[in-house]
Parts: structure tokens; sequence; C-alpha cells
């Protein structure tokens, strides 16, 4: 009953996560936020679609079709598509057209559908293709190098790659490490200085705003609402 997921990590530079699921008897999820896009195809009833999910600010709950199968490639953050700007995409997404179970269209082209298994096969030619593209001083940032650039022109150009600002990626980051600690059975107390949160109360509200839950709700072993995916990086 719930969500069936599988997850798995990537060497590919352009990808966070790669991911499937099949869905039973559930009707909607809590979906987490996140400070990542992806690229999620479905099959529900015989029916083929795909769409671009953009970064979510904060939880909220999703829908889930009965019996659906999904297939997503979740982007490193930097990465982006020009010609979708993530954040007119922020707490949205933008529908891929002509999906079937062999291809889907995508700025002006026919692609052949990637799978679970070739995932980074088809990012390596929206790269070459010229589709997909990563910000060098976000890219540099995120491994801690020094910037050669302004905080102002950082900030801003984390912005117009990932649709947030860094502020925002690092408390959404922050809440969902929290999550995962408060599943694995770390007591809440713990999890507040382990993460640097002010306090309990401080660590309840991030929790509530970012991943829909409390961290009593997040101890429990079998919850009412299956959670959309959280992992560790």
């Amino acid at each position: 009953m719930g969500l069936e997921i599988e997850s798995r990590s990537s060497d590919s530079p352009y990808i966070e996560r790669v991911w499937r699921s099949r869905s039973h008897d559930v009707e909607r999820m809590t979906s987490v936020a996140t400070a990542h896009w992806d690229l999620v195809f479905w099959e529900h009833r015989g029916q083929v679609s795909a769409s671009v999910q953009g970064p979510e600010s904060r939880a909220g709950v999703a829908p889930v079709p009965e019996d659906a199968t999904f297939f997503g490639i979740i982007f490193a953050l930097g990465t982006s598509m020009p010609h979708l700007p993530l954040h007119r995409l922020v707490d949205g997404s933008a529908e891929i057209p002509d999906t079937t179970r062999k291809s889907f269209w995508l700025k002006g082209s026919t692609w052949r559908r990637p799978d679970y298994d070739n995932a980074e096969e088809f990012v390596r030619r929206l790269a070459r293709e010229g589709i997909l593209e990563v910000d060098p001083v976000i890219a540099g940032v995120l491994r801690g190098a020094p910037p050669d650039v302004s905080e102002r022109t950082v900030q801003r150009r984390f912005v117009a790659a990932t649709g947030l600002t860094r502020g925002a990626i690092r408390q959404i980051d922050r809440a969902r490490r929290a999550a995962i600690l408060l599943q694995e059975g770390v007591p809440a107390q713990d999890v507040t200085h382990r993460l640097g949160y002010f306090d309990q109360p401080h660590l309840a509200r991030s929790l509530t705003r970012y991943v829909g839950r409390t961290a009593t709700q997040l101890s429990e072993r079998d919850p009412a609402e299956p959670l959309s995916l959280l992992y560790k990086t």
C-alpha cells in the first residue's frame, strides 16, 4: 500500500538522483520541498505523460494516480534548461507534449524516452545539444570554491540557475536532512543541535513549512500518507 520508491545516485555532474516508483491504493502524498527540478515520466491506464517539475519552496499535498508507474531524473543544482526558466517553474510544472512509450517532444525535436538505466546517456546528449547547461559559478560555489565574482552576483546567479535564493536552498536542504535523521530515530533534541536550529520550536516550524510533518509523525513507522522522495546526499 502506498508508494514503492527506488532511487540511485549518479556519477553525472548534471544529475542529483534517478528514481522510479509505483503507486498502490493511495490517492495522495505529502510533497516535500526541494531545491531541485526534475524531468518526470509516468504511465496511468495506458496513457503516458511527461513534465518538468520545478523546485518546490514549501511542502504541499499532491494527488497520486492509482496503479501508475513513474520514472524521474532529478537534476543537480545549477543545471538548467535555458528555454524553461526555473524561476517560472517554482511550485509549478511544464507539460512535455507528444509523449509516448518510446518518445517525446522537447525544444523542437523528437527524443527517445529514457529509462532508469540509461538516464546518464540521455542527459549527456541533452548537454551536447545545448539543451542542458550548468552555471559554472554555482557549480564552483557548491564545491566550496571561492567565487571570482561579487556576493551579489552569486545571489543573482543562484536565482537564475535554480529559481530560489541561496538562503532558501539552505533552509530546504536542512529541513530535508532533519526529516531523514528523525526517520532514522535520532531524537528531535539531537537533530536541533546537530543541524544548528535555534531550538526545538525552530525545528518544528521548519519541518511544518518544508516537510509537512511534525517530528513525531516523521518517527512513525507506518505514516498515514506517503512522503515524496527523501534521500541522503
